[in-house]
């Protein structure tokens, strides 16, 4: 098969979607694989890395879409791309099409075989293409939020973890997956105090077992988030369904409810986000303040780390590349019905209930 890998064209995204040790797996197996000029050097790999290990290097994007079988992506398809689409070709990426109509109709309007990575799902309900990104953004958001809430930033001037003699910063964190677990654990380590909710009482208990002390659990209601919200530094958003939008936990009225200079961390907005206010912005411009409420809503935020990210991301997909290169796209998904279910649109078709559900 003929697999191309274009550079990220998104705003300040650098992570690629395959590294010089992932072609070394492909060419084994008999594959052919376009690397688009420069599009690993963001994440430390240069054109010379993949060439030395039998990729071909093509100048621009239209080289790529428009000779390969399967494109290799990172993001979604963004507008310039859309037409680059082609109608048969199989584009396995991070989609979340539920976010985005355009996207959607577009990619529908191209009859491509679109197979995404945050909806192939284990036998045990895991998602193992989302986990290792869910992992980067969990400890992003506090990294991320312990910054905005500087005073020059226009936080509250609150150091998180403290210095003997002052009070401990305050997180909440609304979710308990991996981005929840995640940003808990690395706020937890920072020394601040610390809730994290949920709404099933299996995932918190087994929550309370392996967190430090300075973490409390606590059942996602709206009732308590109302109330915790009143006292909280910074809100890591950390909800996910997934395929489908995230509900709404956080409405423009309750931002009244908060103190000025709080930090709001919505690391679901590329699935539409759980607080209302929340729109996507990028590391170029990433805040925005309403009623004095500082927002954090960068849609990629793994693509500031892009090394760690490439690594962790390529090491989950590769296994999935080889299996689609190996089979093709039909046969296998009719083998793995993990990655039968990364399917969203197929030749025209929406495939994936939580994407039609979305735009009913």
């Amino acid at each position: 098969m003929l697999i191309g890998v274009p550079a990220e064209i998104k705003n300040n995204e650098n992570r690629v979607a395959i590294t010089p040790a992932g072609v070394v797996e492909l060419v084994k197996f008999g594959h052919d694989v376009l690397i688009q000029s420069n599009a690993g050097s963001g994440s430390g790999f240069e054109d010379k890395e993949y060439i030395s290990v039998g990729a071909q290097i093509v100048p621009t994007i239209e080289d790529v879409y428009a000779k390969a079988e399967m494109i290799l992506k990172v993001k979604e398809p963004i507008a310039q791309e859309y037409d680059l689409v082609r109608e048969g070709q199989l584009v396995f990426t991070y989609f979340h099409f539920a976010s985005s109509e355009p996207l959607t109709k577009a990619m529908l309007k191209s009859k491509a075989v679109c197979l995404a990575y945050e909806t192939v799902e284990s036998a045990d309900g895991s998602l193992p293409l989302l986990i290792p990104m869910s992992e980067v953004a969990g400890r992003m958001s506090i990294q991320e939020g312990a910054k905005y809430l500087e005073k020059p930033l226009k936080g509250k001037g609150i150091l998180l973890g403290g210095v003997p003699g002052t009070p401990r910063g305050k997180v909440l964190v609304l979710g308990g997956g991996i981005v929840g677990t995640q940003a808990a654990k690395m706020a937890a380590g920072l020394g601040a105090n610390v809730i994290i909710m949920d709404i099933s009482l299996k995932r918190l208990r087994y929550l309370a077992d392996i967190m430090p002390a300075n973490v409390t659990t606590l059942m996602s209601n709206q009732h308590n988030i109302e109330l915790a919200i009143k006292e909280a530094d910074l809100i890591v958003g950390a909800v996910l369904i997934p395929g489908a939008k995230a509900p709404r936990l956080i409405k423009r009225e309750m931002l009244k409810k908060m103190r000025p200079g709080t930090v709001l961390v919505d690391v679901a907005v590329d699935q539409g986000g759980c607080i209302e206010t929340c729109t996507p912005t990028t590391h170029e411009d990433p805040t925005f303040i309403i009623d004095d409420i500082v927002h954090y809503c960068v849609a990629n935020m793994p693509g500031a780390v892009p090394y760690t990210s490439t690594l962790a991301l390529t090491n989950a997909t590769l296994p999935y590349v080889l299996e689609l290169a190996n089979k093709g796209w039909q046969k296998a998904t009719e083998d793995n019905l993990e990655l039968k279910k990364g399917l969203n649109i197929v030749n025209g078709e929406i495939v994936h209930k939580g994407v039609a559900e979305a735009f009913a």
